[in-house]
């Protein structure tokens, strides 16, 4: 079976402090599936997507990649397919400079010298940050650490690509670059985001979340575009879809 399928069955996430984040979540992802998850504020979203890679581990519940159920004793081999781009980049790179954070997955890959140096090169190229090299992490924008941390992922060449809101903090250029990188990248792609407009453009299928619930779960072109749905979970329409408030105002 395909690491880059990854599959949820009965998903249950409570935090210590007694809050269910998550509850009697399933859904499945095939091969190359490019999947956005929406919601609110503290639908469930991180909390989801932390499930993947064994940051946070079920309460109640499955999460697969592959073959391999997501527990404590796989989270090395799962890791090895799944690269997660948190949403504070500075929870990522913590190396004196970006090259040696964008190195550090692949040395710990023990992979030879000189391969590392073309998975740097590779992934920061693919980026556009080839002049962020050597270049401190601390002294970075918010955008120019985030291209850092989706680097620093990238050099490590996972199977399944999960994301927690990868546009925010990038300027419009930035941000469309981003779009047509991930738009590359071949393999299973799960993207959260309140920024609906990049999940249109790059995800065929959204699951929506709702106190830790799926509201919904189809095409995006369905799903992103019901009102009533998105309001009811707290959402509006994507700014594509909402009328010109200056037009509507003459």
């Amino acid at each position: 079976m395909s690491h880059h399928l990854v599959e949820v069955t009965g998903l249950e996430y409570t935090y210590p402090d007694g809050t269910r984040a998550l509850q009697g979540v399933s859904f499945r992802i095939e091969h190359g599936g490019a999947v956005g998850i929406v919601g609110a504020n503290g639908a469930g979203k991180s909390t989801l997507l932390m499930q993947f890679n064994g940051c946070l581990l079920p309460t109640a519940g499955t999460v697969r990649v592959g073959d391999v159920p997501v527990t404590r004793q796989t989270l090395p081999e799962v890791r090895r397919s799944v690269g997660m781009i948190f949403q504070d980049p500075n929870d990522q790179l913590f190396m004196p400079t970006v090259q040696e954070d964008v190195a550090f997955g692949p040395l710990n890959q023990h992979l030879p010298p000189g391969d590392v140096e073309q998975r740097v090169e590779q992934a920061l190229a693919a980026v556009n940050a080839r002049h962020l090299r050597a270049r401190p992490p601390w002294q970075l924008s918010g955008g120019e650490k985030r291209l850092a941390a989706i680097a620093s992922v990238l050099a490590m060449a996972p199977d399944v690509l999960v994301m927690d809101e990868p546009s925010a903090g990038l300027d419009p250029q930035a941000r469309r670059r981003l779009i047509e990188l991930l738009r590359g990248f071949a393999h299973t792609k799960i993207i959260a985001a309140h920024d609906l407009d990049m999940i249109f453009d790059l995800c065929p299928r959204t699951i929506l979340l709702h106190e830790g619930r799926i509201a919904a779960d189809g095409l995006t072109a369905a799903v992103l575009t019901d009102r009533d749905l998105l309001v009811r979970s707290g959402l509006e329409l994507p700014l594509r879809l909402q009328a010109c408030p200056v037009c509507v105002s003459r």
